[in-house]
């Protein structure tokens, strides 16, 4: 399937937002108080002119996904990027085309494409100071109580991913130096 064709399967922004079941109250808060920088949106407002489109591989109980969609979304709003979203697990078809590493299937994934239906930038799962953090904070899966130790770390990931502005200006940061190669 090429990307137009899966660019017209996929969910808009409000249906996606609408059926989220587990972290839409996170990613609203994200979503309402991270605003573009003035220098930003004057490059992002230069792109609304090359009509891209975006596909968006994602799922609601990803806390990466919970910080980075909605910092996309305002982009894509300012750049008028047309964004059609992807839950991870119904289109692994899609998915297996965007492995990280080549074989993990770490979200979020944003594709950009042009009106043909190209590929012209990539960006996901997540930045380098998210990554960090990640590295530093999650439990190693051999962990004893890996488990628990987890669901530690992920209240921990969702307060930091909710309310750490730096980490939202690295993720518009580095979202906006692949849309500037275009």
């Amino acid at each position: 399937m090429t990307l137009n064709e899966w660019f017209k399967k996929g969910l808009t922004e409000r249906t996606y937002v609408h059926n989220m079941e587990k972290n839409r109250e996170n990613l609203l808060t994200v979503y309402n108080q991270y605003a573009i920088h003035q220098k930003e949106k004057e490059l992002l407002q230069k792109l609304q002119k090359k009509k891209l489109r975006a596909l968006v591989i994602t799922a609601d109980w990803c806390g990466d996904a919970m910080v980075n969609v909605p910092i996309f979304m305002r982009i894509a709003s300012e750049a008028l990027i047309d964004s059609r979203y992807f839950i991870r697990d119904e289109h692994l078809d899609l998915m297996d085309q965007y492995l990280t590493n080549g074989t993990a299937r770490s979200i979020p994934i944003i594709v950009i494409i042009d009106q043909d239906g190209n590929e012209v930038g990539k960006w996901g799962p997540r930045s380098t100071d998210a990554q960090r953090f990640v590295d530093e904070k999650k439990p190693d899966k051999d962990a004893p109580n890996f488990e628990e130790a987890f669901q530690v770390f992920a209240k921990e990931a969702a307060h930091h991913y909710t309310t750490d502005r730096y980490l939202w200006k690295d993720i518009e940061k580095e979202i906006v130096e692949v849309l500037e190669k275009i």
